[in-house]
């Protein structure tokens, strides 16, 4: 099923009142999106399709919580964002209760690409201003990451517009020397 933006939000208004058919036919729809929106933020595929998996298994389970204030794809942005996040936590979690024989010294060069990197640099950055202020992490990743605009930010979050640019301000400035390039 392709993914027409009118059909998706009528899709989404059915599947909200309890339509089953709706629901599976927006699920459909938009699993091709959410596995993009997770495979921006993870470095593997097999870690961006789990994240991708448990945002299509939240959105069947909390669509009738979706109350129209913004768009569908807006709400869906955030639920794949933050599903992708989650997912990051969860592989971090992990890795640190792996013994430490199990990890290699080094990163293979040939393996390990810039952008990777830089998505992993991202997350961990977003990890420890999160860990202050995690009101500023969910604007900063609407706008840069999956480059939502504003007024949609504002509706989703439900915040005034002033609001969002700041949390988006403050996230940058709180984000910039974590992510600086070191020799």
């Amino acid at each position: 099923m392709t993914e027409d933006p009118a059909d998706v939000e009528e899709l989404a208004s059915r599947a909200a009142a309890g339509d089953r058919q709706a629901l599976e036919d927006l699920l459909a729809a938009v699993q091709p999106r959410v596995r993009r929106i997770c495979g921006r933020m993870l470095l593997f595929p097999q870690d961006a399709e789990e994240a991708a998996q448990d945002a299509l298994l939240l959105v069947a389970t909390k669509i009738g919580q979706f109350d129209g204030r913004s768009r569908f794809t807006t709400w869906l942005h955030a639920v794949a964002s933050n599903s992708a996040r989650m997912t990051y936590r969860t592989l971090k979690r992990r890795a640190g209760e792996r013994l430490t024989d199990e990890l290699p010294v080094s990163a293979d060069p040939r393996t390990t690409s810039v952008i990777a990197g830089s998505r992993l640099d991202l997350l961990e950055a977003l990890e420890v201003v999160g860990a202050d202020r995690p009101e500023l992490v969910e604007p900063l990743v609407l706008r840069d990451v999956q480059q939502l605009d504003y007024n949609e930010i504002a509706r989703l979050l439900d915040i005034p517009l002033g609001t969002v640019k700041s949390r988006i301000h403050q996230a940058r400035h709180a984000v910039r020397p974590l992510l600086a390039v070191t020799d």
